[in-house]
């Protein structure tokens, strides 16, 4: 856009699929067709990864693996199925029978599957962040060129849902991962709230949250404006608390890191520390103060929350320490019927999948957060990995991370990439070490 900018085009044809996945979000969320689009893209460029190991040299120049799986992607991939195993377990000991194993195996497929096949695809396949960047600008320039439409439909007369799509016939958590949307109105205080091209607006808030992190990474400043612009209103129309948090704590935290490597910070950080002998009881009635109000602001949603993971908790530890239930089971009056196992993926994990399920998921993420983390305070590089590590974990306390994988994957792809960038730069390294030792 810019002609002090080069013109970013596609290198390549997994390069090509990415961008225009991207740019078609919105028509495929019109015909309601994106729970269905991230699975094929995954198992799609999975395959064309794995080929590209496979073949080596053999296949075309431009699609040649950039390198060996990183040991993190690999804790991706063994986490992941080790999650398969322990649903086969949890419904083998349940006793939930063929039909209903089949059925969640492809739900696994569909989910958990995909937090291992994208970072496997950014690590092997030669996809570029300006690709993942300048492709989430251009869904901010749709949802911005879109946004006059739904801010007046509920003042005009429109209907909520437009309509649920054909697709649903594929399976998927339900109607409304199909459904589109002009809004839909908050049960608590009966105001619109908008949900974008999310199921729902918790989520959608998250998902601004990412765009404004790619776009931060955007070279070009109109596009960059543009992702930006859009991501605060995704953030902002949604009316979700998270999503505030995740909009300050994703984008300043991993720019505030390189700062633990600096002198001075350490000295401000010893007086900061000093003087809270003195204002130390204020601020933590203040915080304390602050998080019931944050609570309170949807008091309803929190107290249902809760008590699904109490319940969950307790179902955990009595029933099914190690495997889990092996499926959500729908939760009593008291919740709302809502399933127990949902609105928290941990508490989710251990109900449906026990401690081995839990563990499969919190060691790569931990592992990956750690990278994310040492790399972001050495530089630029680790800030868009770390917040959207950031991201995952402020989605995961109110979501079911699984099911939500499906739009989270240019995220996904990017801890990936950046796996890939830590290998290369550790074998850069040792190949340095060895010359100065043969020239030593």
């Amino acid at each position: 856009m810019s002609e002090a900018t080069p013109k970013l085009r596609p290198a390549n044809p997994a390069e090509a699929m990415v961008l225009k996945t991207l740019a078609w979000t919105w028509p495929f969320y019109f015909i309601g067709a994106l729970y269905v689009v991230g699975p094929v893209l995954a198992w799609s460029l999975g395959g064309l990864a794995l080929l590209s190991l496979y073949l080596g040299p053999a296949i075309r120049p431009d699609l040649r693996a950039t390198g060996t799986i990183p040991p993190v992607v690999w804790a991706w991939i063994l986490g992941m199925l080790v999650m398969l195993v322990a649903l086969w377990i949890g419904h083998i000991d349940w006793g939930l029978g063929l039909k209903k194993t089949i059925k969640s195996s492809i739900g696994w497929a569909k989910g958990w599957a995909l937090l291992a096949l994208f970072p496997l695809i950014g690590a092997v396949l030669p996809i570029r962040r300006e690709i993942l960047a300048r492709g989430q600008c251009i869904v901010g320039l749709w949802t911005l060129a879109l946004l006059p439409i739904l801010a007046v439909a509920p003042y005009i007369g429109m209907p909520e849902k437009i309509f649920t799509s054909p697709f649903k016939a594929v399976g998927g958590p339900g109607p409304e991962y199909f459904s589109v949307y002009f809004f839909t109105y908050d049960p608590s205080s009966w105001t619109p709230r908008w949900q974008f091209f999310a199921p729902w607006s918790p989520f959608a808030a998250l998902l601004g949250v990412v765009m404004v992190l790619f776009a931060l990474e955007e070279k070009d400043r109109r596009w960059r404006a543009a992702g930006i612009a859009a991501g605060i209103a995704m953030i902002l129309m949604s009316k979700s608390r998270m999503g505030l948090v995740g909009l300050v704590a994703c984008t300043i935290g991993p720019r505030m890191l390189p700062l633990i490597m600096r002198g001075w910070a350490w000295q401000i950080v010893a007086l900061i520390t000093a003087s809270l002998a003195v204002i130390g009881p204020a601020l933590l009635q203040g915080f304390k103060d602050g998080v019931a109000a944050f609570k309170g602001a949807r008091a309803d949603s929190t107290r249902v929350r809760e008590t699904l993971q109490r319940i969950a908790g307790e179902r955990w530890q009595n029933e099914a320490f190690w495997f889990g239930h092996g499926t959500v089971q729908p939760g009593p009056h008291l919740v709302e019927y809502m399933p127990i196992g949902s609105h928290h993926t941990w508490w989710g994990l251990l109900f449906v999948k026990g401690l081995v399920g839990f563990l499969a998921m919190l060691v790569p993420l931990l592992w990956q957060t750690c990278l994310a983390l040492l790399d972001a305070a050495r530089g630029p590089r680790g800030r868009l990995p770390l917040g959207i590590v950031m991201t995952l974990v402020l989605l995961s306390m109110g979501e079911n991370i699984e099911i939500e994988a499906y739009m989270m994957w240019p995220g996904l792809m990017v801890l990936g990439l950046h796996a890939r960038e830590l290998a290369d730069e550790q074998m850069e390294r040792m190949k340095q070490r060895a010359l100065q030792s043969q020239a030593a």
